[in-house]
């Protein structure tokens, strides 16, 4: 039976965000979504009868906002918007992401405030659940007045225009539609306005990055803790009582990650049996992924606000009629969510990479040279710390923040805009670095368990070791390490490495 999932606006999880983008559940609204968006539909008909002058509805956009439209023109304008505002720049959303955009454009519409007919958000829907994905590049959005470019691009194939991919097909968006049986639609007063007048493709990125951003986090206390355990490692830092007296929240999360992966292990040492402190890529993991944790939960919380609210403009209340022309529609909030998300993301990396060197470096690690049993003739992992370094120098790049930055746009008239979707971007590229550096991680930790006695490792890391072995072996002379990246890369980001621990040692924080 078909996995369905009912909106209504308010109730929309970053869980069921990828239900839909990723495995395919099909979408509808509920009873009362449809009376909300039927009842102000039925205000924007009444103002439009009355011949009332609102913005959006009978006025131009932007700097045009004193630009009064004769009602016969109206169609024509919101066909005009769509049109014009389709000037995307550079390769279009991975299918997922346009997914996203178009459940969270219906989302926000099916909270019954953006004035649209119900037959309009329907089309949306069919096109969703037939696959009828529009093509929509990725560049072009300033983040206000909203996500103007890409959304137009959204509606394009609805209206008969546009390209859209339908059965693996790249065709022009009227092609798709017919073959997929969906008639297009004829865009009515305020529609137009109310389908691209938002957030919606800075959030398709965000709420798909924050859900791999929280495989992230878990899978980075099991890389660490990995390192630490092949490393030989003292496990004193993550005793409970040092962070109680520091009590910040993601501190005292990943210590007692560290301590429950590392239980059991033959391994670690206390300090003074063998060396007296570790270096702080060991010793200070909880403070370092700990801060990563708090930036994270921060964000989470924001993009779960953003996949439920409102962010088209004029908004229409439905209890007197009332529409008010505000700015729900800046992506602000976005912006700076989403671009601390990405320096919290990079952090991980960062300090992996650092592990990686000691995993590598014979001066660090006691081990053989790049981790290769016979030096000279076999490079090893030499390179592989490499790629790591090269992926955690563009990250310091992409960490710079977008939402710092604003050119204004429409004569001056929207004269701060957020770069909101830039920030989105830029962070799940950086999340997309942050999986393969992790990947060179938890390889070269293999290896060096191998090294020293596999058999010894903790409950947790040993969870781990086996998932890395059952699709890399133990490497006694060079190969494609890239093939091996890959492979690990995968299971990073399909989350089996926080499942197969989690088997072993109970839920992590």
């Amino acid at each position: 039976m078909e996995k369905v999932i009912y909106l209504d606006g308010s109730s929309l999880t970053i869980e069921q965000v990828v239900e839909v983008c990723r495995h395919g559940a099909k979408v509808a609204l509920t009873e009362e979504a449809k009376k909300a968006i039927q009842i102000s539909r039925d205000i924007v008909e009444k103002n439009v009868a009355e011949h009332k002058v609102v913005y959006g509805l009978s006025t131009g956009f932007g700097k045009f906002v004193n630009v009064a439209i004769p009602e016969e023109d109206l169609d024509q304008l919101q066909y005009n918007l769509i049109v014009s505002d389709a000037c995307g720049v550079g390769d279009p959303f991975k299918e997922d992401v346009t997914r996203a955009i178009m459940l969270l454009r219906a989302n926000a519409l099916a909270k019954g405030f953006s004035g649209i007919r119900l037959s309009t958000v329907e089309t949306l829907l069919e096109m969703l659940n037939k696959g009828v994905h529009p093509v929509i590049p990725e560049k072009g959005s300033v983040g206000s007045s909203g996500d103007l470019c890409p959304l137009a691009h959204m509606v394009m194939p609805m209206i008969g225009e546009g390209e859209a991919v339908y059965q693996g097909k790249v065709m022009p968006g009227k092609e798709a539609m017919e073959a997929a049986g969906i008639p297009v639609v004829r865009l009515k007063a305020k529609e137009g306005l109310a389908l691209i007048n938002g957030t919606c493709a800075m959030m398709g990125v965000a709420s798909l990055a924050v859900y791999d951003a929280g495989i992230i986090i878990k899978t980075a206390d099991i890389s660490g803790a990995l390192t630490v355990d092949a490393l030989e490692g003292i496990v004193d830092p993550y005793d409970p009582r040092i962070q109680q007296i520091r009590p910040h929240s993601g501190q005292i999360d990943v210590a007692a990650n560290f301590r429950r992966l590392l239980e059991g292990s033959g391994l670690t040492v206390h300090q003074g049996e063998v060396r007296v402190q570790d270096a702080y890529t060991l010793r200070c993991l909880p403070q370092i992924h700990g801060a990563s944790r708090m930036a994270y939960d921060y964000v989470r919380k924001v993009i779960e606000t953003e996949i439920n609210s409102v962010t088209d403009n004029p908004l229409i209340f439905p209890d007197n009629g009332d529409i008010f022309s505000g700015g729900n529609f800046h992506g602000q909030p976005v912006a700076v969510a989403m671009d601390t998300l990405g320096i919290a993301m990079a952090e991980y990396a960062n300090v992996a990479e650092r592990r990686i060197e000691r995993l590598v470096n014979p001066q660090l690690s006691g081990l053989p040279g790049f981790l290769t049993p016979v030096e000279g003739i076999n490079d090893g992992f030499m390179v592989a710390q490499y790629a790591a370094a090269a992926l955690v120098s563009e990250n310091k790049v992409l960490a710079h923040p977008a939402c710092v930055d604003s050119i204004p746009t429409s004569a001056n008239q929207e004269d701060h805009v957020s770069m909101g979707t830039i920030a989105s971007r830029k962070a799940a590229t950086i999340i997309s670095h942050v999986q393969s550096v992790l990947a060179v991680e938890l390889i070269c930790a293999a290896q060096a368990a191998d090294f020293k006695d596999s058999s010894k490792l903790g409950k947790g890391t040993k969870a781990a070791y086996d998932l890395v072995r059952s699709e890399v072996t133990f490497m006694d002379k060079d190969r494609a390490i890239y093939l091996d990246m890959n492979k690990v890369a995968a299971q990073i980001r399909e989350g089996k490495y926080v499942q197969a621990v989690e088997q072993a040692v109970g839920e992590l924080k």
